[in-house]
């Protein structure tokens, strides 16, 4: 049970300070708002010269693998990295199903390297509002990079451009098929495409098509070929990831209003009690003529 009698300054200024115990107290604080979660965020200091790099991309495209190995890269150049995984949200009990991925757990001793996990809470995209607080605390501490990596779930990604400063969609050349999908919605996200597992056949066609498609949309958005799990290709996309963080004012006045407008309607939906909502829908279910329209008004006007 995390206690809620925090001094919020000392705990800002020890996040502030690299603290990774104050850091995992204040990202607990603010996922679960917790007690003072509100006056801490008030009390950050936020450096938003830190850049926020997003990973994304289908299931089984490698991407805890290849955020595991840009990490360790990051690491050994001395560079601290933050590492805030999204995890699908329990239809259950709205909590992460995944937790820490197994895949990092030997940077889990690693002074230089912070993870965290954090349930979608049923953002489609995967960039719910708690991910938008909990990447501004670790934006509050003495990171050089902070990773985004996000459940793939398909168009609806496009809600990582809302958060990072870069975003690299990660395919593999099995993805193929996909290319009018990642045409018609993807395509506008993407600062960068990986294809990872590049020892596959089909690899390097698959490049050059991805490559093709970019030189038709008159885009110049470099394409990555990597085998993450043997550190094959991972040090250009470091380099990448490394040149030229700084955003445009027009790209940083996007990225804030994209993220004020989540903050607000995660205010405007806090007063929703789901385990409530659940009840009441069990209730009226047993009885005939059950609509859901009419339920969903009735709820909108008590």
């Amino acid at each position: 049970m995390v206690s809620t009698n925090i001094d919020v300054t000392w705990l800002r200024d020890e996040v502030e300070s690299g603290s990774f115990r104050a850091l995992a107290r204040a990202l607990t604080l603010v996922e679960n708002n917790i007690g003072p979660a509100e006056e801490l965020l008030k009390a950050l200091e936020i450096n938003r010269n830190i850049p926020v790099v997003g990973i994304t991309g289908p299931p089984g495209a490698g991407k805890s693998t290849l955020v595991n190995a840009i990490a360790e890269a990051f690491s050994k150049d001395g560079k601290k990295v933050a590492i805030l995984a999204v995890d699908p949200t329990s239809p259950f009990n709205y909590g992460s199903l995944l937790g820490d991925r197994i895949r990092m757990s030997k940077h889990f001793n690693n002074p230089s390297i912070y993870i965290r996990s954090v349930a979608t809470r049923g953002s489609l995209g995967g960039i719910s509002a708690k991910t938008i607080e909990m990447v501004d605390v670790l934006r509050s501490s003495n990171f050089d990079l902070i990773i985004v990596e996000t459940v793939g779930v398909g168009q609806s990604e496009i809600e990582i451009a809302g958060l990072a400063d870069k975003t690299i969609l990660v395919l593999v050349p099995e993805a193929g098929d996909e290319i009018q999908h990642i045409k018609s919605g993807l395509m506008e996200v993407a600062q960068a495409f990986v294809v990872n597992k590049a020892d596959r056949e089909g690899a390097d066609a698959f490049a050059n098509s991805l490559q093709k498609m970019v030189k038709e949309q008159h885009q110049q958005i470099p394409i990555f070929k990597t085998v993450a799990d043997k550190n094959i290709g991972v040090i250009d996309i470091c380099n990448w990831i490394s040149t030229d963080n700084t955003i445009s004012i027009t790209k940083k006045e996007y990225l804030l209003a994209e993220q004020a407008y989540k903050l607000i309607q995660h205010q405007k939906m806090i007063g929703i009690d789901k385990q409530k909502l659940l009840s009441q829908i069990q209730t009226e279910l047993k009885q005939a003529g059950f609509n859901l329209y009419k339920f969903v008004e009735r709820w909108m006007q008590d």
